[in-house]
């Protein structure tokens, strides 16, 4: 695992978070070795697979100081824990409905001393906050995964380019699915990014939130 990739894309990191992005790979590979929180063939790629992916909306978006994400389906912690340790000063709410998956993001967390990471688990649709941002890493299809979000927007907007809304990392082809839903989105697509064959089908949709239009 090697994690030079991650600075390469974002060469203007702190040394100290280039130390915690060094240490991710560890970590995971410790807990690896004690439940599945990733595949174990996607071990060998961790950095470009998961955490690289995970930054790929931040080279869509840069969340301001301030900024509250939710981070639905997080798993192990992707896209959260990267995007966490790029902006420290938002604040990010990483859910799940699997218990074990957030114990790991938990220890992931406190070994990382990550101040600005909350971890829960709990179903998206239990939450009553509300956030600037949701982030996901397509777990489910867009027509269940809208209605549990839709309601969970601030109103006002915090970035000068982009509404409050999803960001949402999925692969293949969206188009079909949302437009069936007939949702307003925008595909920035991670090849004109990240050089790696992996993120050749790789996608970031943004969706705006539309309850104030």
């Amino acid at each position: 695992m090697n994690p030079d990739p991650i600075q390469s894309y974002f060469p203007n990191l702190s040394p100290h978070q280039v130390e915690l992005f060094e240490q991710l790979g560890a970590l995971y590979q410790d807990w690896n070795s004690k439940i599945n929180v990733i595949s174990r063939k996607d071990m060998d790629h961790f950095y470009v697979h998961h955490v690289l992916h995970s930054l790929g909306i931040a080279k869509v978006i840069q969340f301001t100081p301030g900024t509250k994400v939710l981070d639905i389906g997080t798993g192990g912690g992707f896209p959260g824990i990267p995007l966490a340790i790029l902006f420290p000063e938002a604040h990010f709410h990483l859910v799940d409905s699997i218990g074990k998956k957030i114990i790991v993001v938990k220890d992931v967390v406190k070994k990382l001393g990550l101040k600005n990471v909350e971890a829960q688990q709990a179903r998206a649709e239990s939450l009553n906050r509300t956030y600037h941002f949701i982030v996901s890493r397509a777990v489910t299809q867009m027509e269940k995964f809208y209605p549990w979000v839709q309601r969970k927007f601030r109103k006002e907007d915090v970035h000068k380019d982009f509404a409050n809304g999803v960001f949402y990392l999925k692969g293949g082809e969206v188009d079909e699915e949302l437009e069936a839903l007939d949702l307003n989105y925008v595909p920035y697509f991670l090849e004109d990014y990240f050089k790696e064959p992996f993120f050749e089908t790789k996608k970031v949709i943004y969706l705006p939130y539309e309850g104030k239009r």
